[in-house]
């Protein structure tokens, strides 16, 4: 597994819904600069699309632990 999988794995289900708030907001922001002409790397935008899918999946195998 990827590091980043392992990092997220260590946390509770409110860290993990605050990442997803930042991560949302930074792909907001790479959206409006992609738009704007001011983005470069166009990669980023991928790589935050799937961090967000990451935490999303994180976060239902956590609700689906607890529901057991």
């Amino acid at each position: 597994m990827s590091k980043e999988i392992l990092d997220l794995r260590k946390k509770n289900l409110e860290q993990l819904d605050a990442e997803l708030a930042t991560s949302r907001e930074s792909q907001f922001n790479l959206r409006i600069k992609h738009k704007t002409g001011q983005l470069n790397e166009t990669n980023q935008l991928t790589l935050v699309r799937k961090r967000i899918a990451k935490i999303k999946t994180l976060m239902n195998e956590l609700k689906i632990k607890d529901s057991k």
